[in-house]
């Protein structure tokens, strides 16, 4: 019965999607990327068509991301999860300290702590909905964590560990850029991948490398250690330089990147952007904190993400009941982290999603709310 719920149309928001990766795609790119018909999708990477949506991007990514001297936009194929394994290749040197206080940055300090050419690193880790910080520690010539955690919704900020000169600092950014500020000085690796804030489809990684980094890279492979040659960091960046991969990347994924980078830029760019998900956020804790049965999952205001918001609901309120009917009404990818087995509601906050949108995403929720309550109410009668 739940599931033939009709929201009115009246409150509903002008677009459903609200999933934390792959998120919404804007429509406007879409019929872009249709409207170059055959000079563009079904040709070569390596010619001047694809190329040219290449450079188009990192040239982009270095104006919105005000890129310091010396920093280059590197790509590769394979997402988040290769440029972990890349990562582990050619940029640590001998121990990593990582942070890991969700599914993401647990992942990249499992990939690093399996690798047997490498010291066993130290994880600092937290409990899902809380961070872990980075200190300082003699001997580590890499620290990594994650920008925003997208299972659990917490953002930290992106700056350099105290006394660390000679390390790197890594920062897994997925679902934070272009949707939480950040000073690329304070970083050596930002890395991600396009289906979140860059409203583009998965399959490639991109990394804003500080000469620092570039610098790690070559001289690790000068040293000798193997690396696959699918994971090589100077690959990637000599291929990079030309305006392409090693091997043939998804072209609509660069084109939508490059139409969503362009866009932001147009209204503002990272300013903007920050400004619009700050918004968002504002409307959704809101909410929640108002509400007498949604609480924020992230209890720390200051660590709240501007990119993920995570919300619990009471136990009288099933989660899994509310996105069953947000989605029959197309209202879509509101579901929980599967893996943190909560309560809980999740919901992308990322810029090409309206803030009007996520007040009607709220107006649904406390109208399925109080319709589960009679339908509740009518079967304890029968």
């Amino acid at each position: 019965m739940t599931a033939e719920l009709r929201i009115p149309d009246s409150i509903k928001p002008a677009d459903g999607r609200f999933g934390s990766g792959p998120s919404k795609v804007r429509p406007e790119a879409l019929a872009a990327l249709a409207a170059t018909g055959s000079s563009y999708m079904g040709t070569s990477h390596r010619q001047a068509g694809v190329r040219s949506q290449v450079r188009r991007l990192r040239r982009g990514l270095t104006d919105f991301f005000a890129l310091p001297d010396g920093y280059e936009v590197v790509l590769g194929l394979g997402g988040t999860h290769a440029f972990w394994d890349s990562a582990t290749f050619g940029l640590i040197r001998a121990k990593a300290q990582l942070a890991a206080f969700g599914e993401f940055g647990t992942k990249f300090a499992e990939a690093v702590s399996a690798a047997p050419f490498l010291q066993a690193p130290t994880i600092r880790s937290a409990a899902p909905g809380s961070a872990a910080e980075l200190v300082f520690e003699d001997g580590v010539d890499a620290y990594a964590t994650t920008h925003n955690e997208t299972s659990t919704g917490v953002a930290v900020p992106v700056r350099r560990i105290g006394s660390a000169d000679s390390a790197l600092m890594l920062h897994d950014a997925t679902s934070a850029a272009a949707s939480l500020d950040v000073d690329v000085r304070e970083t050596d690796a930002y890395y991600f991948s396009l289906q979140k804030g860059l409203g583009s489809e998965g399959g490639l990684w991109i990394a804003l490398l500080s000469p620092a980094a570039i610098e790690r890279a070559y001289s690790i492979r000068s040293d000798g250690r193997y690396v696959p040659p699918f994971l090589d960091l100077v690959s990637a960046i000599e291929n990079s330089r030309l305006d392409q991969t090693l091997n043939t990347p998804a072209l609509a994924t660069i084109f939508l990147a490059a139409e969503q980078v362009d866009w932001l830029t147009a209204h503002g760019g990272r300013s903007w952007a920050t400004k619009r998900t700050a918004e968002s956020a504002a409307i959704l804790y809101g909410w929640a904190e108002r509400s007498s049965f949604a609480t924020p999952f992230v209890t720390d205001p200051a660590v709240r993400s501007h990119a993920v918001g995570t919300i619990d609901l009471d136990a009288s309120v099933s989660a899994d009941e509310v996105a069953a009917v947000l989605r029959a009404n197309g209202i879509v990818d509101t579901e929980s982290y599967r893996k943190l087995g909560r309560n809980q509601l999740r919901i992308a906050l990322f810029p090409a999603i309206e803030p009007a949108d996520i007040e009607a995403l709220t107006l649904c929720i406390d109208w399925i709310a109080a319709n589960l309550e009679t339908v509740a109410n009518t079967r304890t009668r029968r």
